[in-house]
């Protein structure tokens, strides 16, 4: 069976390239159901059109491929779209009226859509031997599902009944696909290809990448690396709690807290960040007023830390998260020592979840009393925040806890932070 699958791509006259490794382990799949995809820039429009196509040589094979909406379906691009540029110099004839190609050897291959649950009773009498859904996510399971009663063929053809779909993760479908193909998965034979940018040699890679990092993190993990776990939206935080304003107080009790990292950036990974949070109170409300963050070396670190510390003032104290253990010790003792000598520098142990430590914050933020003063490092905060604790990072988070915990100050404290005499000089 493989050798003759194998056949209907490299002899294939109407698959004007030759697929990548991952379309090719989708298309040489010898199983009814399967999904490919995952991350953006994959492949999937392809493969799924190639899929549809594999048996077009075959008198009555008949092949379906839905879209949610027609609009989703014409769009510049789209399946339909790139249909016709593979087969508008072919010998295959266009029906624009019902949507559909027809092969010379009587097959046909039919674009549609389900833009409501009702579209699905539209297709009660007919019969595919191949049905496709192109971002399947987009779709409601029983739309799905209602379409393998649709999938049959005659006693004896040698044609395989498919049911193939392509899809990002994210959308409304998101949960069901999920279960069904990576949960359930291999175990009810639906096999997840899963493809991803650096698997498609046919696309600039740096230039997509560069338009993905655009993207609200969320959607960037899903797209760019096909993440199906990352969730829509945290629980501690939400982007209407935080108001953003001009200015600050000069006259309250200052601090900058240090959530240290040192790795640098390098091709295809996704490090942590040295982040550090000056944050201000008075009056029991809070300013975050910076959150400087980097990746760089450990002696990048160093420099980067001592130049927010001159530029902050000696009147500001610098708190820093100690790691558990005697590298914790010597990595706090060398700062005291030697980097931020002569400056109000303390270590902080501290207990606790990255969740719990956040709860305070979220608790202020919701009441309304944290306000962060206009910034080029406030879209990066919030993204991160309300995407915490789900998100790939949690840095920033971090030092504004830190921060939070040093200028909530109870009765029953020893150590109270100082408030700044005279004020503080004004950022820039």
């Amino acid at each position: 069976m493989k050798a003759v699958m194998r056949a209907t791509i490299a002899e294939n006259p109407y698959i004007p390239h030759m697929p990548t490794t991952k379309q090719a382990e989708f298309l040489l799949l010898n199983v009814r159901e399967s999904l490919y995809g995952g991350a953006a820039g994959g492949g999937k429009s392809d493969a799924l059109l190639m899929a549809a196509l594999q048996y077009v040589h075959v008198p009555d094979y008949a092949a379906i491929i839905f879209r949610r909406t027609y609009k989703d379906l014409a769009l510049p691009g789209a399946l339909m779209d790139r249909a016709h540029q593979w087969l508008d110099t072919t010998d295959a004839h266009w029906s624009e009226a019902n949507k559909q190609w027809t092969f010379p050897s009587g097959a046909t291959l039919t674009f549609a859509y389900l833009a409501t649950e009702k579209d699905k009773y539209n297709y009660q009498g007919s019969e595919y031997q191949f049905v496709g859904f192109d971002e399947l996510t987009q779709f409601e399971e029983s739309q799905y599902r209602y379409l393998f009663s649709r999938l049959r063929r005659l006693d004896g053809s040698n044609v395989p009944i498919r049911a193939r779909v392509a899809s990002n993760p994210g959308g409304r479908g998101h949960e069901w696909v999920k279960q069904r193909f990576l949960v359930e998965g291999e175990k009810k034979n639906r096999i997840f290809v899963s493809a991803k940018l650096d698997d498609n040699p046919y696309l600039d890679k740096k230039e997509y990448k560069e338009s993905l990092m655009e993207l609200d993190p969320l959607t960037r993990e899903q797209l760019l690396h096909g993440d199906w776990e990352v969730r829509a939206d945290g629980n501690k935080f939400k982007r209407h709690w935080f108001k953003i304003v001009e200015d600050y107080p000069s006259d309250g009790r200052f601090v900058r807290y240090w959530d240290l990292a040192a790795t640098e950036p390098k091709e295809g990974k996704d490090p942590d960040w040295t982040a550090g949070c000056l944050m201000m109170e008075k009056g029991g409300q809070y300013w975050i007023i910076d959150i400087t963050r980097d990746r760089t070396t450990p002696k990048g670190v160093e420099q980067l830390i001592y130049n927010i510390a001159t530029q902050d003032g000696r009147e500001v104290s610098v708190h820093m998260e100690q790691e558990p253990g005697s590298s914790g010790v010597g990595v706090i003792d060398h700062y005291q020592r030697n980097v931020l000598k002569g400056f109000a520098f303390y270590p902080d142990k501290v207990t606790g979840s990255k969740e719990v430590r956040a709860n305070p914050v979220s608790a202020a933020a919701e009441a309304g009393n944290i306000f962060l003063v206009k910034g080029a490092w406030i879209n990066d905060f919030l993204d991160e925040a309300t995407s915490f604790p789900n998100g790939s990072h949690d840095d920033m988070v971090d030092s504004v806890s830190g921060a939070f915990d040093k200028l909530f100050v109870r009765k029953d404290r020893k150590r109270a932070v100082n408030p700044v005499v005279g004020g503080l000089k004004k950022r820039q």
